[in-house]
């Protein structure tokens, strides 16, 4: 695969505030883990992970759990697995591993095996939150049901932060996936 051109979005990693617990979440054995506002289940079962108020971390276990809400973006009744958030501070991604913000993508693995690293230019630049920039580099850790053929979803870790580089790289403006770039051989070794 050359230099070819994806779709790109972001997801990040919402967290629980206050409100009215009105939904359970569930294990994927359908036991309960928490009962959570509307608006964080709505959020973290299109995300995938997510925070609660007690700060634990919950992430995706499974689709199609009969004792879920159904998620009102995806028509999906997601169950999750709670995780240990020194661990996995952001969640889990499709390669069991803890996800790291602007740096993790999330991919269709017909396209880009997981595990892969590439430099997408157009993202090159933009701010990392700490007074640096970024390199470019990313590395191919999770997926999702919305992700299909060309497209990477940049795991950005915080919503301020995918509002943030919207802004400055709008979703679905299109970035070149330059994959095995050497400029980011540190990130393959880091598999």
């Amino acid at each position: 695969m050359g230099e070819e051109v994806f779709r790109n979005t972001y997801y990040d990693f919402p967290s629980e505030a206050e409100g009215a617990r009105e939904v359970k979440v569930f294990d994927a054995s359908c036991a309960p883990i928490a009962s959570v506002t509307r608006a964080f289940h709505d959020a973290v079962c299109v995300q995938g992970s997510g925070r609660l108020a007690s700060g634990a971390t919950v992430s995706f276990a499974r689709r199609g759990c009969a004792c879920a809400e159904v998620c009102p973006r995806t028509g999906q009744q997601v169950c999750f697995e709670r995780l240990d958030p020194g661990r996995f501070p952001h969640g889990r991604g499709a390669m069991g591993t803890a996800i790291t913000p602007l740096r993790t993508v999330a991919v269709d693995v017909a396209v880009i095996p997981l595990g892969t690293a590439m430099f997408i230019p157009e993202l090159a630049g933009l701010p990392l939150g700490n007074g640096t920039s970024h390199d470019g580099c990313f590395l191919a850790e999770d997926r999702g049901i919305k992700i299909v053929g060309r497209h990477v979803d940049v795991f950005t870790g915080d919503p301020a932060m995918t509002v943030r580089w919207n802004a400055l790289f709008p979703s679905n403006r299109g970035v070149h996936v330059l994959p095995g770039d050497p400029r980011c051989a540190a990130l393959s070794r880091r598999r």
